[in-house]
């Protein structure tokens, strides 16, 4: 019998309308556009002032629903990827589930830092594949921005606020759909890049607060270099266990975390920059939603189309990182 995969089959996204742009930097700590841009590849990024996740995740739901012409009242599962959670329980995909009406799903988060979608992804195709559901939705949401030290010049820089989501169905072409995958987790990367405050080991307290541990820590020039290695070697290793060269893959979406580490990956992959989707430029590093961002974004703009094949790649907090092989089966976005 031939395993029925799982298949993207409709994309959206959702994004605040304020921007936090570098020149608004500038005056807040001590670093300049040119210094940004250079390092990172960021000029702006979106910022959510009222509102929580679950906010991010269910606009971000309800416009891949419009594209797919479905109600929520089909969802048969959520997941959503995310380390800024409304509250650690109960779950944002609860609170999503309820917030767009879709009353036959149960749900649940999963948190694995920046790789937090590709882990959902997988995991939420199993689903399809085993034939338990037929329509999961997986959204990738963060509001970084509520847990950034904007007197932190290092990484207050990076992060900013939006909502990705795909549908996950089961595939009619045998050759389309979710391919294969990589995912890989070392906790030896911890000290590097956390946050301390707020679990169980530093339970909130005036101390913790003062100690500013609530806050992300990163030591950036470890998280670089791990990064780096880890994302372009999994998504060479993904390419070469399915005989495949850069000619044969469509688009590289990557995580936004740098573009330094975009092209390093690309240039192991052998693809060119015209073949690597980049909006880190436009929102930073939205952690959970900057590949699903990417999709829609491209989608939306025709270049995304049925037939292309793709690889999706990331690396996080834990570490975690991985690399997504997938052929594009979603009908070609109406351009009007």
């Amino acid at each position: 019998m031939t395993k029925t995969r799982a298949t993207i089959t409709a994309v959206g996204h959702w994004v605040p309308e304020e921007r936090l742009t570098n020149a608004d930097f500038e005056k807040m700590v001590d670093t300049t556009d040119e210094w940004i841009r250079t390092r990172t590849g960021i000029s702006e990024r979106r910022i959510l002032r009222k509102g929580a996740t679950s906010d991010l995740a269910a606009n971000a739901i309800q416009a891949t629903l419009k594209n797919r012409g479905i109600s929520a009242s089909e969802i048969d599962l959520i997941i959503v990827a995310t380390v800024t959670p409304d509250m650690f329980f109960p779950c944002t995909a609860c609170l999503v589930q309820e917030r767009i009406g879709a009353k036959k799903a149960w749900g649940f988060d999963v948190s694995a830092a920046c790789s937090g979608f590709p882990f959902a992804l997988v995991t939420g195709a199993q689903f399809i594949e085993n034939g338990t559901c037929k329509k999961v939705i997986v959204v990738g949401a963060d509001k970084m921005s509520s847990i950034t030290d904007y007197t932190d010049r290092a990484n207050c820089i990076l992060f900013g606020d939006a909502g990705g989501a795909v549908l996950l169905e089961p595939c009619e072409d045998p050759s389309g759909g979710i391919i294969d995958h990589i995912l890989r987790c070392d906790g030896s990367g911890e000290k590097a890049l956390n946050m301390r405050g707020g679990g169980s080991l530093n339970p909130p307290t005036h101390e913790t607060v003062d100690k500013k541990m609530h806050y992300i820590f990163q030591d950036g020039k470890t998280v670089f270099k791990a990064a780096v290695v880890g994302m372009a070697d999994v998504s060479g290793e993904i390419m070469e266990r399915n005989k495949l060269q850069g000619k044969d893959v469509d688009w590289l979406v990557p995580h936004q975390a740098n573009l330094r580490i975009i092209d390093a990956t690309s240039d192991r992959m052998g693809l060119d920059r015209s073949k690597v989707m980049i909006n880190i430029d436009r929102y930073g590093n939205t952690t959970a939603a900057t590949i699903p961002l990417c999709l829609s974004e491209w989608w939306q703009a025709g270049k995304l189309r049925k037939g292309q094949t793709i690889v999706m790649a990331s690396f996080g907090a834990g570490y975690t990182w991985g690399a997504v092989l997938a052929r594009w089966t979603a009908e070609n976005a109406q351009r009007g």
